[in-house]
This record gives C-alpha cells, structure tokens and sequence, in this order.
C-alpha cells in the first residue's frame, strides 16, 4: 500500500493549508447548518479505508545481451505550489473548463477557487494547485447536501472508476486510485505529487464538515492524445 507522495516546498506554509482548508470547511458548516436534512448516513471514521495507491513508475529499465538502458520520464522543475491564503468571500465566479463523473451522472461547470461563494456554484478547482492534465495533484471541492450537491454520492465511486476534466478542448481522463476519510486538519490531500494526480474532497458525512470524504485520481489518457496542459 503506498501513501501520497508528500508536498515539495510546503513545510513552512502548512499551517496557512490549515487555516485555509478550515475557513472553507466552517463557511461550509454554517450553511448546512440552516439546512434540514434528514435520513443521513453517518460512517465510522475508526472503519475507513486509507489510500491504497499503486502510482505509476516513472523509471523503466530495458536490457539486452551487452547493454542496459534506462529512461527516465521528464519532470517539470518545480511541483505547483497551492494557495493557502484564506479564500475571500467575494471571489469572482469563473470557468475554467468542464467535470464529468459517468457514474454519479455528472457533467458540471469546473471553477477557480475555493471560497463558499465559488463552491455554492458547483466542483472548485484550488489555487496553485496543478491543472488537469499536469504534473501534481490537481485537487477540487463540492459540495455534498447543498445547492447542486455534485459530490453527494462521491463515495459511490469505486476504483477504475473514471473522472473526466475538459479544459482548452482537450479531455484528461482520470481513474479512480482509492479514498480516504479524513478530519478538517488533514492537509496533506492538497499535496503535490511527481504524479499527474488529482484528488476530489467534500464534506462527510453527508450534512456533516465533521470530516471529509477524499478521493484520489491517476490519469489515464488524454483526448486528444500527447496533449499537453496548459
């Protein structure tokens, strides 16, 4: 079983992560709050499944009679670096592309950034974090019980299971590599990764920010194929 890589260059900033993550998470509960749900099903965290990942090997090694030779997969110089200043509340609405999830029959606006008020409009893309389709760990947040609810039955999904970005006309397919759940402190889900990865979290249970329900991606192709992110 193998974790998430861990951030590069993000150790001094962590607690600014924190303070992020929670100021989404308490907006968050403040609207549910006022929100009567009912029929709710409330999980162990005590019984969660950890990540099990099975990242991609970016070295391979092949031999003849007299010679070895070893390729080694390009990586950007420097991994993004997410934002971890505090979201602000009039943050202006803007798409940046399209998500699609077949199995929660899913085809929603994609946004920038993580306040409320970008969220109450549906799946939000973190600042600083990667972008469809690149190196790192593009990471995005839904909500669950409220407005359009897109990420209500993100724990429906299964591994292999394929999310779908569309950004600049191309299509990064991602497949489901495992979940998590985690308390509002774990902000290492934001990490970037040597990986193209990506990592969908909402609020858990449902009705609840008590913790949150992670999910991570690999990419699997693009459409078309070779492309590359910008």
């Amino acid at each position: 079983m193998r974790r998430t890589p861990t951030i590069v260059g993000m150790g001094r900033t962590r607690a600014r992560a924190l303070q992020r993550l929670s100021a989404v998470l308490a907006a968050t509960a403040a609207v549910l709050a006022a929100v009567a749900f009912s029929n709710v099903t409330r999980s162990d965290p005590d019984q969660a499944l950890r990540l099990e990942r099975a990242a991609p090997e970016r070295t391979t090694t092949t031999s003849t009679t007299s010679t070895t030779t070893t390729t080694t997969t390009a990586l950007p110089a420097e991994l993004p670096v997410p934002d971890v200043s505090p979201p602000r509340e009039d943050a202006p609405v803007v798409q940046i592309g399209r998500i699609e999830i077949p199995r929660l029959g899913l085809d929603a606006p994609l946004h920038e950034g993580v306040s409320l008020n970008v969220i109450n409009h549906g799946p939000s893309h973190w600042p600083g974090t990667a972008m469809p389709g690149q190196v790192g760990n593009a990471v995005v947040a839904g909500h669950r019980v409220t407005y359009t609810r897109p990420f209500r039955n993100i724990d429906q999904l299964v591994p292999g299971d394929y999310v779908v970005f569309v950004t600049n006309g191309v299509r990064w397919v991602y497949e489901m590599a495992g979940h998590e759940i985690v308390t509002p402190t774990g902000v290492h889900i934001i990490d970037q990764t040597p990986q193209r990865t990506a990592t969908l979290f909402a609020c858990h249970p449902p009705g609840s920010a008590r913790y949150r329900y992670v999910v991570h991606l690999r990419l699997a192709h693009s459409d078309p194929p070779n492309a590359v992110a910008t």
